[in-house]
């Protein structure tokens, strides 16, 4: 058995902002040498997010409009009173959606749907460098 632990950094904008990370993903199991095993993936801090869409425009701009209408920018929020920060609705979206997923691996591959990507999601006010740990485990 062994355990590989990575840290990846992906650029993200403005939230909502998704960014594809499979390549990212791929390229990780591809290094880790594990053939059968489980994969988790979390992103650091509490205003990002992971999950798995369909990564294309129109999945994309759905998903950016579902988020939105979950927790609305434009509401007000304890958050914001307290700290004046205006990111407020980014806690609340992120905490949603939630910051890790896992999958299974086999013959060294990430078990997907054919349609199915990785993504993180930045939901803060501000464009950030998102910190990623991933973490394999298996043989």
């Amino acid at each position: 058995m062994k355990v590989k632990t990575y840290e990846l950094k992906v650029d993200v904008g403005i939230g909502i902002d998704i960014k594809d990370i499979t390549p990212l993903i791929n390229e990780i199991v591809k290094d880790s040498g594990i053939s059968e095993g489980i994969i988790t993936i979390s992103v650091i801090g509490s205003t990002g997010s992971i999950t798995t869409i369909e990564y294309e425009p129109g999945v994309v701009e759905d998903l950016k409009r579902a988020i939105n209408r979950l927790a609305p920018p434009d509401e007000e929020y304890m958050h914001e009173l307290a700290w004046h920060d205006g990111n407020g609705h980014s806690h609340v979206q992120a905490a949603i959606l939630g910051p890790s997923e896992s999958f299974s691996i086999k013959d060294g591959r990430v078990i997907l749907g054919t349609w199915q990507q990785i993504v993180t999601i930045n939901h803060d006010v501000r464009a950030k460098t998102r910190k990623i740990a991933v973490t394999i485990i298996g043989i």
